[in-house]
């Protein structure tokens, strides 16, 4: 098996890591190691990639999804994108929102995707390399509720959001915040977006997301994250800087506020994330190959749309088909058909030599095993597969209804346990550690060698929530669970972060910008 590696061994230093080692024996207390350094900044993922499908299966999927673009076409909702589709080759009929493409025209459209692009962030160092054999790890994004122990499971709000965004800029592991990672409703909706785009800005130096809710919304964000990068709009243009995340209204839909969003983002060469959400059993065909064909032609039929607009326009290939609960309706994920789905969508998007983006999912509703395993399964699958972009990678609970303070810092310590696991094993000289072996020789141990002695602090992974102690010990220390250590963790990282700093003129226009915009009202809204 290959490895996930950094691309040297100085960008495995991390602020976000917390380093125990056990002092004495097996019932010993762990300290810490000081943290050091960036790590886990950029991940490299050489696994050999899983194939669910055989090549003749991957290309009965690949014609069969032509073939409903064809055939059966697309519903798309905004007179504009029907117009442009129709100057591109597309068969559009007057008065009708069906549209259909020719297998042809939607190969030459996606022809022209970069296999790899940047994202640029406010701080150059948390620039992000997409696509190829880059791994990248987004926040959780977009549930409407929040929730930890002691404020239980509660509308989102400001206060809430804040602190989720606070906590995505202490670890190193999570490369950028994926959206809202929950809505703050009480915000109105009219001025929601500028709130919370300044704070993406002012408490993070990450790549961020906005949403296409409307063409005002996505010309706010990229004033503000030009602003924020403290570049011109030709420069922004140049550098992608910002990404959306586009839903088709499965099945076989693209609605106006997605499709104005592509066409926002992708005239201005910004980062479209072209992502169907396909549960099988609902919105698609019950079995998972169906669910993918379907999966595939609508990703396809909004990746070619985003190449009508601009050629070359950076996107990814999205991935979210799992399936339903048959007893009740409810989506499931982390499930063996979504590891399926999540390897077939990979090489799909390999075939097309298209960036790939997937989704640390679970459908639990509290800190369980149930959170952890199936977290497990999306991670191995995503891995496995060769996901390029993972959103909702650390937070996300309640199939994505919640986000959670303490599963956030269960998935950090999974996404770096992961990262860890498949960092190249070192087999230099002095790894191999011959000298310490002649030095032992039969019958002796190692915790008193040079050798070990010079490794001991650093030689393994500590793991964030982990507890070690043997069980009277922790029983001593009032037996606490895995839930209590989250809990005590994310409330000591929040009151040590520190907002990363920022040139004081620009977050002076920043704010003189959202006033501005506040003052003429946002946005229209229906309430």
């Amino acid at each position: 098996m290959s490895q996930i590696t950094t691309e040297t061994a100085t960008e495995i230093e991390s602020t976000g890591t917390e380093r125990r080692r056990r002092s004495g024996g097996r019932g010993g207390e762990r300290t810490r190691k000081p943290a050091g350094g960036d790590r886990y900044r950029r991940l490299v993922n050489r696994l050999a990639r899983t194939e669910v499908l055989d090549a003749e299966a991957l290309e009965h999927i690949h014609d069969a999804s032509l073939t409903v673009l064809e055939e059966v076409g697309m519903d798309i909702m905004l007179p504009e994108a029907r117009a442009r589709m129709k100057a591109a080759g597309a068969d559009v009929k007057e008065g009708s929102d069906r549209v259909r493409f020719d297998r042809g025209l939607i190969l030459d459209m996606i022809a022209s995707v970069p296999s790899q692009f940047t994202l640029h962030a406010r701080n150059p160092e948390r620039n992000l390399a997409i696509g190829g054999n880059n791994l990248v790890f987004a926040q959780i994004a977009s549930a409407p509720f929040v929730a930890d122990r002691e404020g239980g499971r509660r509308a989102g709000n400001q206060e809430d959001y804040r602190k989720l965004v606070k906590l995505a800029q202490c670890y190193d592991i999570v490369h950028c915040t994926g959206g809202y990672p929950v809505e703050p409703v009480d915000i109105h909706a009219s001025i929601r977006h500028l709130d919370c785009l300044a704070d993406l800005v002012l408490l993070t130096d990450k790549v961020f997301h906005c949403y296409s809710l409307g063409r005002q919304r996505n010309l706010d964000a990229l004033e503000i994250v030009r602003i924020g990068r403290g570049i011109s709009a030709e420069q922004l243009e140049a550098e992608p800087s910002l990404f959306t995340v586009i839903n088709s209204s499965s099945p076989l839909r693209l609605d106006g506020p997605m499709l104005q969003g592509i066409i926002e983002m992708s005239s201005r060469n910004q980062v479209v994330i072209m992502t169907p959400f396909t549960l099988a059993g609902a919105m698609a065909p019950v079995t998972v190959a169906g669910a993918l064909v379907q999966q595939n032609a609508e990703a396809l039929c909004g990746i070619a749309f985003s190449q009508m607009v601009r050629r070359g326009a950076p996107v990814m290939y999205g991935g979210f088909t799992s399936n339903v609960d048959m007893k009740t309706g409810a989506p499931a994920f982390g499930t063996p058909e979504y590891m399926k789905a999540v390897m077939a969508g990979g090489q799909l998007a390999r075939r097309y030599g298209i960036p790939y983006r997937t989704s640390n999912t679970n459908a639990a509703n509290t800190l369980d095993a149930q959170a952890a395993y199936e977290s497990m399964m999306s991670l191995w699958a995503l891995t496995q597969g060769g996901g390029n972009f993972v959103l909702h990678a650390a937070g996300w609970t309640e199939g994505g209804l919640t986000a959670s303070f303490e599963k956030f810092i269960l998935d950090v310590d999974m996404l770096q346990m992961v990262a860890e696991f498949l960092t190249p094993l070192d087999v230099s000289p002095d790894a191999l550690a011959l000298d310490a072996i002649r030095e032992v020789g039969p019958g002796g141990h190692y915790f008193g060698t040079g050798h070990t002695l010079a490794r001991y602090e650093s030689a393994f992974y500590a793991p964030i929530l982990s507890d070690w102690r043997n069980f009277e010990t922790w029983t001593e220390a009032g037996r606490p669970t895995t839930y209590d250590h989250a809990n005590r963790i994310f409330k000591e990282k929040l009151a040590s972060y520190e907002r990363p700093p920022i040139d004081p003129a620009i977050e002076e226009e920043l704010s003189t910008f959202v006033a501005r915009r506040k003052q003429e009202g946002g946005v229209p809204t229906d309430f």
